[in-house]
């Protein structure tokens, strides 16, 4: 089984922490979807596997029409083997979610909203840049749970100004809703962001560690005591509604991906298409896809398996690392892993190496020690 991602380019305004690729001109939207589709088609070849699941991301993905969603869906129903009722997920504002527009998005193939709440509180709202108002995440919220089974909210903590008793009113007020699935991250900064310059003229507080640590903490015991599954570092679901795309990604399934800085991965090699809409644009109606492919090394492919495995509950396979890497890259595993077991960070159960509850929050940090960055260690 595969995966479709097709990453739609645009938004209405930049939030200040994001570094992922958008434009917030609207003037090329049209040609974009007809680029989308075309690339759908000269990648057909690409994925011998059904697929099931196709999975809208961004930028802001809602700012498509509903007619442009069914297109592209409809092109790659057209272009792959799709499986009988595949998770189709869009990722969507709240500002773009009015009553009308969720019951007419709830007629689509779209089975699955990712709605992009982040924070109720307006300070934290317009701290980040966002374009909606906490009126406006509430009621999305609201109606979208009368007429979609599977959504999911991102929250986002860590942000400076946000009380642990507030972080625990925003966890407890998406629940209110009935959300079945939350993926939660903390603030970060990247450079070039506009978080990243305002904290630098000190005009925003920059986030801390241990506030973030704390946060952490709050979210894991809150989601944990009501029914929630801590099946990936930054996601929690309910039994039935874990996100299968990106569940797919963890456990090393191959995924295609469509559009501008959208990456693919076959098992074998990862590819990203060019991060700019006018080369993108340019190179599709030339009929070629603009992108770089990096063939993945025995070395890369066991230090993926790493940082994918240790991030979720099922772990790293100590059977599968000695059947796909052998047993120099086991011995390595079990001696870099020895200090972390020790100090009950990580522990092994039934051959599985897993991050404890007291590890989690370090997991990226653990995980970097255990990799291997020079294949003669």
């Amino acid at each position: 089984m595969a995966g479709i991602y097709i990453h739609i380019p645009f938004c209405k305004q930049a939030c200040h922490y994001c570094d992922f690729h958008f434009s917030t001109s609207m003037k090329k939207k049209d040609d974009m979807v007809l680029a989308l589709a075309k690339e759908i088609q000269l990648q057909k070849h690409e994925i011998a596997e059904k697929v099931e699941t196709i999975y809208f991301g961004g930028g802001t993905p809602s700012v498509l029409t509903n007619a442009e969603i069914e297109f592209l869906i409809k092109e790659v129903y057209q272009n792959f083997e799709v499986i009988d009722n595949p998770e189709i997920t869009l990722e969507a504002n709240p500002d773009d979610l009015s009553e009308e527009r969720i019951i007419a998005l709830s007629k689509t193939p779209i089975n699955r909203l990712s709605i992009g709440i982040q924070s109720f509180f307006e300070a934290d709202l317009k701290l980040m840049n966002r374009a909606h108002n906490s009126e406006e995440a509430k009621k999305s919220l609201e109606i979208a749970a009368i007429y979609f089974d599977n959504i999911s909210v991102d929250l986002i903590y860590g942000i400076p100004g946000l009380t642990n008793a507030m972080w625990k009113q925003n966890i407890e007020t998406a629940l209110s809703f009935g959300i079945p699935h939350i993926s939660s991250y903390a603030l970060t900064v990247e450079p070039k962001t506009a978080l990243h310059k305002l904290i630098q003229t000190g005009k925003i507080v920059a986030p801390k560690d241990d506030v973030a640590q704390e946060h952490f903490e709050i979210l894991v015991h809150t989601l944990t005591d009501g029914g929630f599954i801590h099946y990936e570092l930054s996601n929690f679901g309910k039994p039935g509604y874990f996100s299968q795309n990106n569940s797919s990604y963890w456990l090393g399934k191959k995924y295609l991906g469509i559009g501008p800085s959208a990456h693919s991965f076959d098992g074998k090699s990862r590819s990203w298409n060019v991060s700019n809409n006018m080369l993108y644009l340019k190179s599709i109606l030339d009929n070629k896809v603009p992108q770089e492919v990096e063939i993945l090394t025995e070395q890369d492919r066991y230090n993926e398996y790493v940082m994918t495995g240790l991030r979720t509950i099922w772990g790293i396979s100590l059977e599968r690392i000695e059947s796909d890497f052998g047993e120099k890259y086991l011995h390595y595993l079990l001696k870099q892993a020895d200090k972390f077991l020790k100090d009950e960070l990580l522990a092994i159960e039934e051959g599985v190496l897993t991050a404890t509850a007291k590890g989690k929050f370090l997991v990226d940090g653990i995980a970097s020690d255990l990799f291997i960055i020079n294949d003669g260690d």
